[in-house]
């Protein structure tokens, strides 16, 4: 259980992402304004990737199937009182139509001014905007069209009412600079989108976002790929042993990853990526958009300055300097994860059930930490998070790579944002692990005489 517990920490430490996780093509470029205004919508999972080709396009009724499927489930999370107003309105693809869809989920709670109509309602919220002409309701919806009437509707529902999540924030001040501090849990889980208005808004109004790495730099990413491969001729099959490469590859062909693209890939590459795939669930989006990530795209397409702290070969290099032994057992072990009781198969009942109780406790403690960040609940996450007995377990190759001088460099990064001249205001977005502790980046401000308290909640 131990060991298994070990391997969700790159989770809150680390801001790599999988090996095999899906790139969007954008073939089409979106028009620029509606990056913005589109950018929570896709994090909720209201549509995929192909908002970049299809969104002139007008919508099919399969995909606004889904949008008021995505949209019913983020409206009944809020715990509105439920009503027993109906009403029978045209559905079809029009732009009339698909604001009717939209309304038809909303009308089932009792939001201020619902009984006005869809029309009036959805225009009250700002879902909806006219020109000198009208709203152009009989004609056409387009996809992207949908797309912002489906992301203003649930974001404007959620500021009325005071919802959404919060995140592990802090905020640093000195010398006249404002930094905040938000601690990332490295996934999509337990209906973390959309985030609260108060931290949608810090992202949007600082000058600077830093990250553990610059997710927008193609030479690094290009690199940390480069890393993940092998480039000596030999394949993962010359790695690790016959059973566990088969195992591995019967796993991920049954994702549509043909054998010969996961031979290229070390073991630890393949590891990360079954981690990541492990923590999805029935709550994660169908995008399934890591939070950091989320962020750093929200302030990438206002044109906020977006900077990495430690590089993508630093944090390769944790990983690529483990021994041949251990690289082989950390996939093997998250292989296990992701199959959960699947994995059993051959261990005797007592081991059976040792290994079912692991698997409880790893999803517990992720549960857990998702809650704690979406209400904001810094002191039970920081006395639920190990931090203390990762650190002190050096025989574990991996965890004395994951905090070793990462924590101190993360500290003086922050020092030196705080030092600048002038006033300035930024956000360092790093993994909430690095946040606490006594060798943490909110302690570690405090002790260089920084004034750092967590935000408060709204």
């Amino acid at each position: 259980m131990k060991r298994l517990l070990v391997l969700l920490l790159a989770l809150s430490l680390l801001g790599t992402a999988p090996v095999l996780a899906a790139e969007a093509d954008p073939a089409a470029q979106l028009p620029a304004w509606s990056y913005s205004e589109i950018a929570d919508g896709y994090a909720m999972g209201l549509f995929g990737d192909e908002i970049y080709t299809d969104f002139a396009k007008v919508i099919t009724q399969e995909q606004l199937d889904k949008m008021t499927q995505v949209a019913a489930g983020k409206l009944a999370l809020l715990g509105v009182e439920q009503r027993s107003g109906a009403g029978s309105f045209v559905l079809d693809t029009t732009r009339g139509g698909v604001l009717n869809a939209l309304y038809m989920e909303a009308l089932p709670y009792a939001f201020a001014g619902i009984d006005a109509g869809p029309v009036e309602f959805l225009s009250s919220l700002g879902v909806v905007h006219g020109d000198s002409t009208g709203l152009a309701l009989d004609r056409p919806c387009t996809l992207l069209e949908a797309a912002c009437f489906a992301n203003r509707m649930i974001l404007a529902l959620y500021d009325q009412q005071n919802a959404g999540s919060l995140g592990l924030l802090w905020k640093a001040e000195g010398n006249g600079n404002t930094l905040y501090l938000l601690g990332s849990i490295h996934t999509d889980r337990g209906n973390l989108y959309p985030f609260h208005k108060q931290l949608r808004d810090i992202i949007t109004g600082v000058e600077l976002a830093a990250f553990e790495l610059d997710f927008n730099s193609q030479e690094g990413i290009d690199e940390f790929t480069a890393m993940q491969m092998y480039s000596d001729g030999t394949t993962l099959k010359d790695h690790i042993d016959p059973e566990l490469y088969q195992e591995v590859v019967k796993a991920l062909t049954s994702l549509g990853t043909p054998e010969e693209q996961i031979a290229s890939y070390k073991p630890w590459a393949l590891a990360n990526t079954f981690t990541a795939l492990s923590m999805a669930d029935d709550t994660s989006s169908e995008n399934a958009m890591a939070l950091d990530l989320y962020v750093s795209a929200k302030a990438s397409n206002l044109g906020i300055q977006v900077e990495g702290i430690e590089t993508y070969a630093f944090q390769g290099k944790i990983f690529d300097d483990l021994s041949d032994e251990y690289q082989e057992n950390y996939l093997a072990m998250t292989l296990s994860m992701y199959l959960g009781m699947d994995a059993a198969e051959g261990l005797s009942e007592e081991e059976k059930a040792a290994y079912e109780a692991a698997l409880k406790e790893q999803d517990e403690a992720v549960s857990r930490w998702m809650e704690q960040w979406k209400t904001r609940d810094t002191e039970s996450f920081a006395n639920d998070y190990p931090k203390d007995v990762i650190q002190s377990n050096t025989t574990d190759e991996l965890n004395s790579k994951l905090f070793e001088g990462r924590d101190p460099n993360m500290i003086a990064w922050a020092d030196r944002y705080l030092k600048q001249s002038g006033s300035h205001t930024g956000l360092m977005t790093v993994g909430a692990g690095h946040m606490i502790g006594k060798t943490g980046v909110v302690q570690g401000l405090k002790d260089l005489g920084y004034t750092v308290e967590v935000v408060p909640v709204p």
